[in-house]
């Protein structure tokens, strides 16, 4: 009996014994699972963090390759004019340009109207050949003035073949002054296109006593309108010296953008006016007569764009856009307002002055029978004549600033004119300007 409970109780210590080791075993055996699992789970959020930070890294990496070949790096202007300036726009009615230079290639295409910048080079072509009545300098503008895109610009200076006249903003400004001038009398005298006006003596001539306020019954009395459309020195001799003065012509001369560089892809200067202590000279600024008031053939036209434009002067732009070997944008043209010259009641005021030029002014004899022309009947015909002689009395600069706009539709244009007649007088100003109204228009 006791042998036999012995033998039970060894067998329930073994059995127990064998129950707590697969406790164990099976307790391990979790344990290793469980372990396992947690290293595979450290491992796979290891990978999945290693492979979202290299799949970023690439992606950026990637975004900033994209940006660099969708964003080259842009032209500034004075690299442009470097580029450029290795083509003679004055000679060529292309309008597309392919250039080397010694780093890179580009093409350029600029704003130029091939057909009217062909017509005006085969103009001077023939010029060239003349011996009598060939001028000394010669030089046209048109630009677009609601854009300011130069759309024509040819020329030549005998003196220097390499030069571009069309640049040269030390022409003596002549009568064109007066479109400055009108313009401040509108604003600060609140002169009207009837406003009467008197003077003595001859229409073009300045003498110190013509701009006495006299009548008697030597004295001519005009309207406003006459007078800016005859171009008559003493009226606005007068106007300048005794009405408006030293501040105020100036800053009607600073308001249209005087004595200041144009931002342009060439240099460009606008043009000089400045007073001194003199009170006639006053009146030699106000009317013109004088050589120290000068003027570049661009910002001629730009006068003009201003006037048709509501006041509103636009930046002149020669290049339509230049592109790199990769055919990427490298510049574009922006139209971009300039400032803003006088109001638009005052611009309104001044087309009515400068159109008085055309019908029965200084440009009349010119434009004789544009109202019955297939093409000049369509327009709106305005501008601005001068004419003087240079220091040295050698050269005779002859001017016509202007503009032409459809009375149907929006399409319009500015244009300036500069003939530097010799010896000889050959076409004036006033003949270009109205062939190339009829030529781009037709």
């Amino acid at each position: 009996m006791n042998i036999s409970k012995q033998e039970d109780s060894w067998r329930n210590f073994q059995s127990a014994y064998i129950l707590e080791k697969k406790k164990n075993n099976l307790f391990i055996q979790f344990i290793k699972i469980i372990t396992g699992i947690s290293i595979l789970l450290l491992l796979a959020a290891a990978l999945f963090f290693l492979a979202k930070f290299l799949l970023f890294d690439s992606k950026e990496l990637s975004e900033q390759k994209n940006e660099e070949v969708k964003t080259p790096v842009l032209l500034s202007k004075n690299e442009l004019n470097t580029i450029i300036d290795k083509i003679n726009l004055l000679k060529t009615e292309k309008n597309s340009f392919d250039v080397n230079t010694a780093e890179k290639s580009y093409k350029v295409v600029t704003n130029i109207n091939s057909d009217l910048q062909g017509f005006l080079l085969a103009k001077i072509k023939r010029l060239k050949t003349l011996t009598r009545g060939k001028p000394q300098k010669i030089a046209i503008v048109v630009m677009e003035p609601d854009s300011g895109k130069i759309i024509a610009m040819t020329g030549f200076d005998l003196a220097d073949p390499d030069a571009n006249p069309c640049l040269d903003s030390t022409y003596p400004a002549a009568s064109l002054i007066k479109i400055v001038t009108a313009a401040a009398a509108i604003e600060n005298l609140k002169y009207t296109p009837e406003t009467r006006l008197y003077f003595n003596g001859n229409k073009y001539t300045l003498y110190k006593r013509q701009l006495k306020d006299v009548k008697n019954k030597y004295t001519y009395t005009v309207s406003f309108a006459t007078s800016f459309a005859e171009s008559i020195n003493p009226v606005f001799g007068k106007i300048g010296k005794n009405y408006l003065g030293n501040e105020k012509l100036i800053t009607a001369a600073n308001m249209f953008g005087f004595n200041k560089d144009v931002d342009f892809e060439f240099p460009l200067a606008s043009g000089s006016f400045e007073t001194n202590s003199s009170k006639y000279h006053l009146a030699e600024l106000g009317c013109g007569f004088n050589t120290d008031t000068t003027i570049s053939p661009v910002f001629a036209a730009m006068l003009t764009s201003a006037v048709i434009n509501s006041g509103n002067m636009m930046l002149p732009g020669i290049v339509e856009h230049v592109t790199d070997a990769d055919g990427r944008m490298i510049y574009k043209y922006n139209s971009t307002k300039h400032l803003a010259a006088v109001n638009p009641e005052t611009a309104a005021t001044m087309i009515e002055l400068m159109q008085k030029t055309i019908s029965h002014g200084t440009a009349r004899k010119s434009f004789r029978g544009y109202s019955r022309d297939k093409i000049l009947s369509t327009l709106v015909i305005g501008g601005k004549t001068g004419s003087l002689y240079n220091k040295e009395h050698t050269v005779k600069y002859d001017w016509f600033t202007g503009f032409g706009k459809q009375k149907k539709s929006e399409k319009t244009i500015a244009l300036s004119v500069v003939v530097g007649h010799r010896k000889y007088i050959g076409t004036r100003a006033t003949s270009y300007a109205k062939m190339i109204l009829k030529q781009y228009f037709k």
